[in-house]
């Protein structure tokens, strides 16, 4: 047998090595291997029969670990997802095995530790006090120690030598320990353990089905549609318990990075006996955090792994279950090569691992949804929220007719959630304000030649940051100084456009400034740990309204909360996208959320300039099956997923009609041969033609079946040779149309 290596780099080289005697070579190690005239480090992907040939294969050198890096059903996920996304095996195997694991430079942290073994009787400390006050105090430090244990670097500087001569003499003995670098040291408070909460009738029959699917020989996907604050956390906590108590290990994967705390909170408190074997995976973990948590994992060390996207390929051995929370959210989609989806990667390692996976949300994909509805997914509801309490009220505020009251155009806050604060403020209860827009002014314009700032590498305006005196692109991050007067016409009165969360801030702290205000964006949380300290604020109460993007949208609960505003809700509505009203309704349905999770009775105000859309009107009713129902039959009568796939091709360069041009000469032979079944759209800009200096144009393709839509594309793109200065992306089952 000859091993097939893939050798480390961003060339996905493949070569054929013979494998020496007595070297145990399987799937998944990562060897060492002779290239050229230097030694290389790949993974062997595969053994392969032997042929005949006139010439020797070179020898594999050595084994760098000696047991596979990548299981078997690893490396299974990871070549479906090649096949399927269109991408090299390369990109993959980075995805497999991060970078920290990968490099050889990074190892294990250890340190030396002074052991005693016995106490020594009161004479001999009372003769070494007089002839060896320095071994007197390393015995007197060690014996008041936890465990008479103690590192050798806390026992002071300069004791190397009289270390040396206690070990000689049988004081004491030096190991060497691996520390953990645990990425939640700093960020978690202290754990307080919770118990097992009483279910009601709701949640026990959608933990039975859930016991039920981890008990299946081949159980099937299990979609969870619970209103928010129905509890489903704690139907996740008891299902895990009841699989960690089998010997199997958990898989929680969360949206985003920033509901990973709370997540890892909730868990260490449920099993705080076993708080060390909760292992976190994310792209924010230093190389060395990320390389001992990958480790600790792969030796079982760790039986529950919570992370974002990436943790979906954790080395989790005899894994049981699998969690995905928010299982709708668009971050689950991977933006970069490899392409992949988290949530249907998801689902295809535990159809492979043969393990039960949940997929819960309030307003579930419509991809999801329509897997229940061809009996593909198994469904469990939570209709009623846990606490008994009913859904917030949702008002729905016309802000054309605010408009007509305010002389100086539509107001921020209209005259409702302006009142609704001030009662909030007087019973002492709090509320949440909800922009999808951070930064002071949409834009900065010239009333007078209608000029406006544009960031110079994109096709965007330049946002204003008042915190910073600043002009931002909020695309490249480009940064520009404020102009006192129009850059064009010189005319001194250029103006402001729209607001985001700074101004509405500002207003805030005019209209109510005996109000205690805090603001949730990606400006305001650049500190370490500043989310974390806002929300414990929040939570205290020393905070009564808090600002926020989409970083507040879900996942949180303050029982005190019972006002919730969503200013401007038409920002994601109008834009060229068929998942526009899908996206709309899911935001504001779990922004609404926040409000009434307590004994009080909560309250939701929208402010749209589009009251009659089908989004905010069933969000407005909490009505996801009439929402999907209407929706679902849109999709169906154009071809859009899910009743399809849908898959962008996108080039981009510096020079626009050599982008532009590169992408006709794809579509031409597309359009050769193209199999039944799918269609091809023509060459068109992107929405944002111009992004990080680049111009960008697309072609979007649809088909029923997935596969012949992607081996196509991934054929033509084999046989082109592309411009050295024209990039091509294919994305496939693409969620961003910009």
């Amino acid at each position: 047998m000859n091993a097939r290596v893939l050798i480390d780099g961003p060339s996905e080289l493949v070569f054929d090595y013979a494998i020496p005697c007595g070297l145990d070579v399987r799937p998944g190690c990562r060897v060492r291997v002779p290239l050229r005239r230097k030694s290389a480090v790949g993974t062997v992907l595969s053994l392969v029969e032997a042929e005949q040939a006139d010439f020797a294969l070179r020898e594999l050198e050595s084994l760098v670990e000696p047991e596979p890096l990548i299981t078997p059903v690893l490396l299974q996920t990871g070549r479906w997802i090649a096949d399927y996304y269109g991408c090299g095996i390369e990109t993959v195997i980075r995805s497999l095995l991060p970078e920290a694991v990968r490099t050889e430079e990074n190892s294990a942290k250890s340190r030396r530790i002074a052991v005693m073994d016995a106490v020594p009787e009161a004479e001999v400390m009372e003769r070494l006090a007089k002839r060896a006050p320095r071994q007197h105090a390393v015995l007197s430090l060690l014996m008041h120690a936890p465990e008479r244990r103690m590192a050798v670097a806390d026992l002071g500087e300069g004791v190397a030598a009289t270390l040396k001569s206690m070990e000689k003499a049988g004081w004491l003995r030096i190991e060497t320990e691996e520390v953990r670098r645990d990425p939640e040291a700093d960020g978690i408070e202290e754990v307080l353990e919770s118990l097992p909460l009483e279910l009601n009738p709701e949640q026990r029959r959608a933990l039975d089905g859930i016991v039920s699917a981890i008990g299946a020989a081949e159980p099937r996907p299990i979609l969870l549609l619970g209103v928010t604050g129905s509890g489903k956390t704690e139907v996740y906590l008891q299902a895990a318990r009841h699989v960690l108590d089998l010997g199997k290990t958990v898989l929680v994967l969360v949206p985003e990075i920033s509901l990973t705390p709370q997540t890892v909170r909730r868990f260490k408190a449920r099993f705080a006996s076993m708080q060390d074997q909760v292992a976190v995976l994310h792209s924010n973990l230093s190389q060395g955090e990320r390389f001992d948590e990958w480790h600790r994992i792969r030796r079982g060390l760790a039986r529950i792994v919570i992370g974002a996207r990436s943790a979906v390929f954790a080395p989790l051995p005899d894994l049981g279950l699998i969690l995905v929370d928010e299982e709708h959210e668009n971050t689950y989609k991977q933006e970069s090569v490899p392409r992949y989806q988290g949530r249907d990667v998801a689902v295809l390692r535990a159809a492979f691992e043969k393990c039960a996976i949940v997929l819960g949300s309030a307003t579930p994909s419509l991809e999801s949804w329509q897997n229940t509805q061809s009996g593909k997914y198994d469904l469990l509801r939570l209709d009623q929220r846990a606490d008994g309490q009913a859904m917030p009220l949702v008002r729905v505020v016309d802000m054309r007719l605010e408009a007509s009251k305010h002389k100086g155009g539509p107001a921020v806050l209209s005259d409702r959630l302006r009142t609704a604060l001030e009662q909030r403020l007087e019973k002492g209860e709090q509320s949440i304000l909800f922009l999808n827009r951070r930064g002071f002014a949409r834009s900065l314009q010239c009333p007078k030649c209608g000029h406006v700032c544009q960031c110079p590498h994109c096709s965007v305006a330049l946002t204003y940051h008042r915190t910073d005196e600043r002009l931002v692109c909020h695309v490249c991050g480009h940064q520009a100084i404020v102009p006192r007067k129009c850059p064009e016409c010189r005319d001194p009165a250029i103006i402001l456009q729209g607001y985001g969360t700074q101004k509405v801030e500002e207003i805030l702290a005019k209209v109510l400034p005996q109000a205690k205000v805090a603001r949730i964006d990606a400006d305001a949380m650049r500190r370490k740990h500043a989310l974390r300290d806002t929300l414990n604020a929040f939570k205290a109460r020393k905070i009564q309204i808090l600002i926020g993007t989409q970083m507040i949208a879900k996942g949180l609960h303050f029982p005190n909360v019972t006002l919730v505003g969503i200013l401007n809700a038409d920002l994601g509505l109008h834009v060229p996208d068929f998942r526009a009203g899908e996206r709309t309704f899911q935001l504001i349905t779990q922004v609404a959320g926040r409000a009434g999770r307590g004994e009080l009775e909560g309250e939701v105000i929208v402010q749209t300039f589009t009251p009659h859309s089908p989004s905010i009107q069933y969000a407005r009713r909490h009505d996801f099956d009439g929402f999907s129902e209407q929706e679902m039959e849109f999709r169906r009568q154009f071809g859009f997923p899910p009743y399809g796939h849908c898959a962008v091709l996108t080039a981009r360069s510096n020079h626009e009609r050599r982008a532009e041009f590169t992408l006709q000469t794809l579509h031409l032979r597309l359009a050769e041969d193209l199999p039944a079944g799918i269609t091809l759209g023509e060459v068109l800009p992107s929405p944002l033609i111009r992004s990080h200096g680049q111009f960008r144009f697309q072609i979007t393709l649809r088909s029923v079946k997935a596969r012949p839509l992607s081996r196509h594309v991934q054929a033509v793109l084999a046989r082109t040779t592309l411009p050295e200065d024209v990039t091509v992306v294919f994305d496939m089952d693409a969620l961003n149309f910009s």
